[in-house]
């Protein structure tokens, strides 16, 4: 369990570096409380990394292990130029609803936001990998809600002066790396 929660975690923390989510996170960050974007955000990533993670349990249970890894190292890859490549938010993601409470229109909006994202499709990746649902499931949340949070609190002082190039890179890499080892585990067994 503790595997399956450390490696998540830190995957997916990774991965939600210049995500899109973490820049809906940043943008309510300007608005409502940090504590009721942080509350929202762990709302919304408890309800949609369960189901990533239960995805990826039922992959698991009915699909080989070799296909498995490959498929997984693949994904990685994609992951990886995904993350190269970066994400904005188009003009409708930034309007916000004023007759919501904030931490449920962060919850809502963040759900929404994460739905097929890179991190939930990472997730669900990942949950094919380890026997552990709980570990999974906390592990991704909370790598989530961590690279969040570090992106409110350091987006709110510094204010667009970090280098998001080189963090994306970084990501890039880590991911690459992964997926080489999946790919070279899935074929040789």
């Amino acid at each position: 369990m503790l595997t399956a929660f450390w490696v998540t975690f830190g995957l997916v923390f990774v991965a939600e570096m210049g995500d899109k989510s973490q820049l809906v996170a940043l943008a309510f960050s300007t608005i409502y409380k940090w504590w009721q974007v942080v509350l929202g955000i762990l709302i919304a990533t408890l309800v949609v990394h369960a189901g990533s993670v239960a995805l990826g349990k039922y992959a698991s249970e009915y699909l080989p292990d070799a296909g498995l890894a490959i498929g997984a190292g693949v994904a990685f890859f994609g992951f990886a130029f995904w993350t190269l490549r970066g994400d904005t938010l188009s003009g409708d993601e930034t309007k916000i609803r004023r007759g919501w409470g904030p931490i449920a229109l962060v919850t809502v909006a963040f759900f929404i936001a994460e739905l097929g994202d890179k991190t939930m499709l990472l997730t669900v990746t990942l949950a094919t990998q380890y026997d552990s649902f709980v570990g999974a499931w906390i592990g991704s949340t909370l790598g989530m809600v961590a690279a969040d949070a570090l992106a409110i609190a350091v987006g709110s002082n510094l204010k667009g002066r970090l280098p998001q190039k080189r963090i994306n890179q970084g990501a890039a890499a880590l991911f690459f790396l992964f997926g080489t080892g999946l790919i070279y585990e899935g074929f040789t067994g």
